[in-house]
């Protein structure tokens, strides 16, 4: 019979040990060791546990806990460990028998039920530790998210981004203590906040209101979200590209060539599952698609500043990619070594690199499709169609 697991993680609310379940204080109770935040270890009696805070910064605590192997010990986490919470970076640190978890009450259930909201229907999104820019894609009118912020302060920060936005008129309930004796809620506007300070812990119940830019949910966003010199792959042809590259849930992007990033943060813009790294030769840019990213709210952007192919040495294989810039014979031979499987996709806009892809398509086959797009432009006092160039677009899965 395999031995019972030394460590339990025990998602604990701002009621303390009255709102755990019994099997939760049964394993406290039991405790020889008992390792969280300050704050959480005020919440319980100790009985005869030896309290340990958990140091900071957090990963300083893991070594810490180990040490403890072969006691009985529990870990203290706020709510439910696993949503937003060290739940997931204790079980990336243990073998599977090592531990089990007894999940508390989400901040995110409370804040909804508070509110009399779906959860379901609900954006959740965590920012102890993240950028206000990951609300972005998210800000919409009529939209309904709960926000879990780092402090207190961190109030004023997000109603001043919610009204840099142009979504200054949303509705925010500031919720301090949630769940706990000292719960407290507060009703105000974002650009209405009361001159106060709010006790940690907290989070913002927000409904999205506003005469902000809300970012489009399809590919083919317009250009002027992107900060550009003018290398940018435009609206129109990112979304062709994007619809070749057909992302799928858990997949990695390989944008070569990167401009302004813009077909990479839109791979990312998909889903959240995704990521993407990006290769761009040239400084500025690089840093420029670093600020792209930050602006638009996307994570797991990787951005190499260097050139392909000696740029890819050493990079996991991706499940797609697409080169945009420094297309040469010598980047589509390191392409074609690939895995079975890949998906390539190559814009050319020179007659050079047109040749390049359609004796390419020869040698190793994929598709070619031509893209010719027009805008109307003024002709003295009348109107035409200007031409654009043409673009050649190579496709094909290894």
């Amino acid at each position: 019979m395999a031995e019972a697991p030394w460590l339990t993680i025990i998602g604990l609310g701002e009621d303390g040990p009255d709102g755990l379940c019994a099997a939760s204080r049964s394993a406290l109770s039991a405790a020889e060791v008992v390792m969280g935040p300050p704050r959480h270890l005020a919440l319980i009696d100790p009985g005869a546990a030896e309290l340990v805070p958990w140091p900071v910064p957090f990963a300083a605590g893991i070594d810490l806990l180990m040490g403890f192997r072969g006691r009985r010990v529990v870990v203290l986490a706020s709510g439910d460990p696993f949503w937003f919470g060290a739940g997931a970076v204790l079980a990336r640190s243990l073998p599977r028998g090592d531990w089990h978890a007894l999940p508390g009450r989400s901040s995110f259930s409370l804040a909804a039920a508070r509110m009399g909201w779906p959860l379901e229907r609900t954006g959740c999104f965590g920012l102890h530790a993240a950028p206000l820019s990951r609300l972005r894609p998210a800000l919409a009118s009529g939209q309904r998210l709960v926000v879990l912020l780092r402090d207190g302060a961190a109030v004023a920060g997000l109603a001043g981004y919610l009204a840099e936005a142009g979504f200054g008129a949303s509705r925010l309930t500031v919720m301090e203590a949630l769940g706990g004796p000292r719960e407290c809620l507060t009703p105000c506007r974002a650009d209405a906040l009361p001159e106060r300070a709010f006790a940690h812990p907290v989070c913002v119940a927000l409904e999205v209101t506003g005469d902000g830019v809300a970012l489009p949910l399809t590919p083919g966003r317009p250009d002027g979200w992107f900060e550009t010199d003018g290398q940018i792959t435009r609206a129109p042809v990112r979304a062709l590209t994007l619809a070749a590259l057909a992302p799928r849930p858990g997949e990695t992007l390989w944008d070569i060539g990167g401009g302004s990033g813009a077909v990479g943060i839109e791979w990312l813009l998909s889903d959240p599952s995704l990521a993407a790294t990006a290769i761009e030769p040239r400084a500025d840019r690089a840093a420029r698609i670093a600020r792209n990213a930050a602006r638009l709210g996307v994570e797991r952007l990787r951005v190499i500043e260097g050139k392909a192919p000696e740029a890819l040495d050493g990079l996991a294989p991706p499940a797609a990619v697409f080169v945009g810039g420094g297309l040469t014979p010598d980047l589509l031979d390191r392409l074609a070594t690939l895995p079975a499987g890949t998906r390539l996709v190559a814009n050319a806009v020179t007659l050079e690199t047109e040749a390049l892809l359609a004796a390419t398509q020869a040698r190793l086959g994929g598709s070619l499709l031509r893209i010719e797009l027009s805008t109307v432009s003024p002709i003295g006092p009348k109107r035409g169609w200007k031409a654009g160039w043409p673009i050649t677009q190579w496709s094909h899965r290894l």
